[in-house]
């Protein structure tokens, strides 16, 4: 399990995911957005008269339901606004980071 930060145009916030997903988050994140919450019929409640409407925190549950139902993805920390990673702390400044 790897930490990685991710947001949706707010907070960001540290999760604890799998070691895949860290090393293959850009891939994992835009698998979820461009792929899953559009054409899956398990993403129906997402989807709002032709609008998705997601958080990171749907992510994280379409990781444990759907991608790795074995090894949970968990919320960390939340870090505050970060100016969409311009104003990280330091020692998260190497973190893989998405927002949503």
């Amino acid at each position: 399990m790897k930490e990685v930060i991710l947001s949706a145009d707010g907070d960001s916030i540290v999760y604890l995911v799998p070691d895949a997903v860290a090393y293959n988050l850009e891939d994992y994140c835009l698998e979820f957005c461009s792929n899953w919450l559009r054409n899956s019929p398990d993403a129906e409640k997402y989807r709002n008269d032709g609008i998705l409407c997601y958080t990171e925190k749907d992510f994280i549950d379409y990781l444990n339901v759907y991608v790795f139902p074995d090894c949970e993805s968990k919320m960390l920390k939340n870090l505050g606004w970060t100016d969409l990673r311009d104003n990280l702390p330091a020692e998260y400044k190497d973190y893989p980071y998405f927002n949503f």
